[in-house]
């Protein structure tokens, strides 16, 4: 029989406690940079941050919040969102970000599925709370401006904090998920501490206290990635640009404040990049290290255009609201170094590695792992420390978390260095003829054609091939580009019968709340299309 042997170890409850007492002990001075609706510029600290959330916390408290109970926030990326991150897990209550940008009738199934106590509402979305409020009953509604600023200047700025737990609930987000009701994601103090650790990491987002970090990110989508609560452990700048998020007034952002990282969607950036290339004197984004870009698939040529045009390094990255969210980053290794310039950027549009703790398989249609090949694919399933176990309140998603894994839905290869690609969601694979076609590989190639400012690829129903796909495309102001022209520019990367049967010109592709394309929008303005021939 063995004997076990433990070690002589101090045990540590891993709550957010450590971070704001760490915080405000050695970063009290570190400077939290907001950006107001009417784009003039706050300034505050992050002890400032600090003090004013445990005045939020005892006004919270004195409103009868109590362990366990969820609190809203409906807000823009300030500093007075960031004071709620601070007191709302600081009382031993739930954060629970809403995202604005949902219909009234989720944002109502979210408040009352999630059974609010309170809500913190900025000024500036007031508009979107009359839209839902008849329909949902929080206790108590806090607007966070001036009449909340003015209320908890009365309470104390000492906070008798209850002892927390590790495996306490910290925070509640919704997915913004296409089909079907968002469904809720519940972080610990645990996952919510060790996600900002392994994100701090070097060859994670590489974060430390000489960084300005703009998270173009909301802090209503999977907090903001992190960032907001990663930047105050290590003692980062944060510079929050408020609801401010067209390409000029981020790149304002970058140029005044001096950034060094900063982190969105691939529709931002490429904005980003339109704007750069219009006027590529007019901004000093020399300073950017990085420019992390996560949320979905960020096309290969838009990669190579910050790069070659402007001298801006892209790290790609990839996760879901279910792993807090970061699942991957892209960082090329030492091997890579000699390899040929095209040979690199094929790397970096990958979606990368994990980061320490966070596992990875994928796995075939026939139910077994795939190998490690770079061609054979499966669905990806994940498995770690900041990974969700199940849905808050949702028994029938429980097929969505096999025995000790969770699906995630994305279509992958896996190579033999461990480098995810995903080649699709599982739902917007296009199989023609008994093949699979991948429509993020035609969208980032298309994305390639100096015409193209955005793709989206759908399956349509086909007599003979039972689906085909088309390509839906927004054109540059001031270009055009034939059917004959874009699949010309596509043949060499693809066979022929991958190609897209027809091209669709669109104003603009419809997107989700995150940011993302909304497909299922897309298939079904096109229900009716029929394919030529």
């Amino acid at each position: 029989m063995l004997c076990r042997m433990n070690g002589m170890m101090m045990e540590t409850e891993l709550t957010l406690a450590l971070l704001f007492e760490r915080v405000g002990r050695y970063f009290s001075k570190v400077e939290v940079v907001s950006r107001n609706p009417d784009k003039s510029i706050s300034r505050t600290t992050y002890g400032d941050v600090l003090r004013r959330s445990r005045q939020l916390a005892n006004a919270l408290v004195k409103l009868g919040v109590k362990p366990g109970d969820r609190v809203a926030t409906l807000a823009w990326n300030n500093s007075r969102h960031l004071e709620a991150y601070f007191a709302i897990p600081m009382t031993g209550a739930v954060l629970h970000t809403m995202n604005p940008r949902l219909s009234a009738p989720d944002l109502t199934y979210i408040m009352n599925h999630a059974e609010d106590k309170v809500l913190l509402v900025d000024e500036a979305l007031l508009p979107v709370w009359e839209k839902f409020k008849a329909n949902v009953k929080p206790a108590h509604v806090l607007v966070m401006g001036k009449e909340l600023d003015a209320s908890i200047a009365r309470e104390s700025d000492v906070f008798d904090a209850p002892e927390l737990h590790e495996k306490q609930a910290a925070g509640l987000c919704y997915t913004s998920g296409t089909t079907g009701r968002p469904k809720g994601v519940l972080y610990s103090h645990r996952s919510t501490l060790l996600h900002v650790l392994g994100i701090a990491l070097p060859d994670s987002l590489n974060l430390g206290q000489r960084e300005r970090v703009l998270p173009v990110v909301p802090m209503f989508h999977v907090n903001a990635w992190g960032l907001p609560y990663a930047c105050a452990l290590v003692g980062a700048k944060l510079v929050l640009p408020g609801p401010n998020l067209d390409p000029h007034s981020l790149l304002e952002l970058m140029h005044n404040e001096k950034v060094t990282i900063a982190a969105g969607v691939p529709t931002v950036w490429l904005a980003i990049l339109d704007a750069l290339d219009k006027e590529p004197k007019r901004y000093d984004v020399s300073r950017v290290k990085q420019m992390v870009i996560g949320g979905s698939a960020a096309p290969q040529a838009m990669i190579e255009g910050f790069l070659k045009r402007h001298g801006l390094m892209v790290l790609h990255a990839w996760g879901m609201t279910e792993m807090s969210p970061v699942g991957s980053t892209t960082r090329l290794r030492p091997e890579h170094d000699l390899l040929p310039e095209a040979e690199q950027f094929k790397i970096r549009a990958l979606q990368g590695v994990p980061p320490p703790m966070v596992e990875v398989r994928a796995v075939g249609e026939d139910g077994k792992e795939v190998p490690w090949d770079g061609k054979s694919m499966g669905e990806l399933q994940v498995r770690g420390p900041w990974v969700a176990s199940s849905y808050y309140k949702n028994e029938e998603e429980d097929d969505k978390f096999p025995p000790g894994w969770f699906r995630t839905g994305d279509v992958v290869t896996l190579d033999e260095s461990g480098y995810i690609r995903i080649t699709d969601r599982s739902k917007d694979l296009i199989k023609s003829g008994g093949e699979w076609i991948s429509s993020v590989d035609l969208e980032n190639a298309l994305m390639g054609h100096p015409a193209v400012r955005e793709a989206a690829v759908i399956a349509i129903s086909h007599p003979k091939w039972t689906e085909r796909p088309v390509a839906c495309v927004v054109l540059r102001e001031g270009t055009s580009a034939t059917d004959e022209e874009l699949k010309a520019f596509l043949r060499g990367k693809f066979a022929e019968w991958q190609l897209p049967d027809a091209f669709v010109r669109l104003e603009a592709i419809p997107r989700t709340a995150a940011g993302k394309f909304l497909k299922s929008a897309l298939r079904e303005q096109l229900k009716n299309f029929r394919l030529p021939g």
